[in-house]
């Protein structure tokens, strides 16, 4: 059992004692907590949450909404729904904060908190911080029963966010429709499930095949979109004629692609296939994804003429780079669109509306287009470390050892050689350092890794 509390949320294994799961007991102390944050924050008593489809969602949505109510808030209930309409659901019904229960790519014995600011945004890390530190303390006032909170429900809100993704400028229903593409949808059995066709059908794909669509919860196979995951959807694709495959995870946030022959077409160049095409569109413009995404991004940025600038893990980090920068597209390797001209948020259903406009606009199959991207490999390792060895000392002395690279410290260490790099971070949680290298192919990425791993040993051997 496990209970990880951080700035994203609170996240664990359903069941077990309080503490070490997320029991209902952790599920409800926390929502209090957030709930007491947002009332002394905003002085509003409206929260908005919604939930994906994982077998726990029904009776963890039921305790926050309860507890939420427990202390006076307005609750305003999406119900099944995914990560970005709550986000854009906050601020539309000017609400305090949003709550989305949802474990994203973690399997389905997980479920987390993830909390939202009054903008629809993830709370930053000190107000983080002030949560955990007013759930540790127990620091809740509830209301009298004279005061109770209310609790409505409001199922209409995805079409109104499909709604404002079809007015999106960039968006081509005309070029996607008259290109009648024949398109397979791998939603894990969550909201991606009834979500992402229903934008395709207003977008006008009319053959959309669908796996795994039915939002039970229970997954189907692992729910993170890696390759590894994603074999029936390439073996539907390698026997139809069948122009994309599109994979989501359960809360939607994550965007992956599957070419027309079956192959992927590389989670770290959603973002780039997409960026390409709103700068292509915008005559330019700025970029941002994060230290440990693919140099395509800024390969293509600077094509346009545009300035591209990285940003620590973690989607609040990458949202404030984007607004310091005025960033015009911007996300996470891991298959994350953030379009602000829409909300700044990861979004897989703008992301699938600007890919199909951009597709249809090349008039290149999917192979084609991502034969059309610089590539490059990504090759995730990692080195265990004894407890007793200082992490931190081991990043300060891999630093100096690479003071003649490019070096950037804003999150661990990156070192970047020409067009290579690697990215190194330490666990919040264990003591291991995470190594992230990559080059022009498989081998050689792998080969600087293991470079730089053997500088690691030699120095802790010291």
């Amino acid at each position: 059992m496990a209970l990880i509390k951080s700035i994203s949320g609170i996240r664990g294994t359903i069941g077990g004692k309080a503490g070490d799961g997320l029991t209902p007991i952790d599920v409800v102390k926390y929502a209090a907590a957030f709930g007491t944050w947002v009332l002394q924050q905003t002085n509003n008593n409206t929260i908005v949450i919604g939930r994906d489809a994982r077998l726990s969602g029904d009776m963890v949505s039921r305790l926050v909404a309860a507890t939420l109510q427990g202390l006076g808030i307005h609750v305003i209930d999406l119900g099944l729904s995914t990560t970005p309409t709550v986000e854009m659901a906050v601020p539309a019904k000017n609400a305090g904060g949003g709550i989305i229960l949802t474990a994203s790519h973690n399997p389905k014995q997980w479920n987390a908190l993830k909390l939202l600011n009054n903008k629809g945004e993830f709370i930053s890390d000190a107000d983080g911080q002030l949560v955990l530190a007013l759930g540790d303390s127990e620091a809740f006032d509830f209301a009298p029963v004279t005061k109770l909170g209310s609790y409505t429900t409001d199922d209409t809100f995805l079409q109104t966010h499909i709604n404002t993704i079809l007015a999106l400028p960039l968006v081509d229903k005309d070029a996607i429709k008259a290109k009648n593409f024949r398109v397979v949808v791998d939603a894990v059995n969550s909201c991606g499930g009834f979500a992402v066709p229903m934008l395709l059908e207003q977008l006008g794909v009319e053959i959309i095949e669908k796996l795994f669509c039915e939002p039970t919860g229970d997954f189907a196979h692992n729910p993170e979109p890696l390759p590894e995951n994603l074999r029936e959807i390439a073996k539907t694709m390698e026997k139809g004629s069948f122009d994309l495959g599109i994979v989501v995870d359960p809360d939607v946030d994550r965007l992956a692609l599957v070419n027309e022959d079956g192959t992927m077409f590389g989670e770290e160049y959603t973002l780039v296939a997409v960026a390409d095409y709103v700068l292509q569109q915008n005559g330019g413009g700025n970029t941002v994804s994060n230290l440990s995404s693919t140099r395509a991004l800024r390969d293509v940025t600077e094509k346009h003429g545009g300035q591209y600038a990285a940003a620590a893990v973690g989607e609040v980090n990458v949202v404030n780079k984007m607004k310091e920068t005025n960033a015009i597209i911007g996300g996470e390797g891991n298959g994350g669109i953030i379009y602000p001209e829409l909300h700044y948020g990861r979004d897989s259903l703008v992301g699938i509306a600007l890919f199909l406009s951009h597709l249809a606009k090349t008039d290149l199959t999917m192979t084609r287009l991502r034969a059309s991207y610089p590539s490059y490999f990504i090759s995730k390792n990692k080195i265990e470390l004894t407890p007793e060895i200082n992490t931190d000392q081991v990043l300060v002395e891999m630093e100096k050892r690479y003071a003649k690279q490019p070096v950037n410290t804003i999150d661990g260490v990156k070192i970047e050689f020409d067009k290579e790099w690697v990215h190194l971070r330490k666990s919040n949680t264990e003591p291991i350092i995470r190594i992230y290298a990559e080059s022009d192919s498989n081998a050689t990425a792998d080969h600087l890794a293991n470079k730089i791993i053997g500088d690691i040993k030699e120095i802790i051997s010291k």
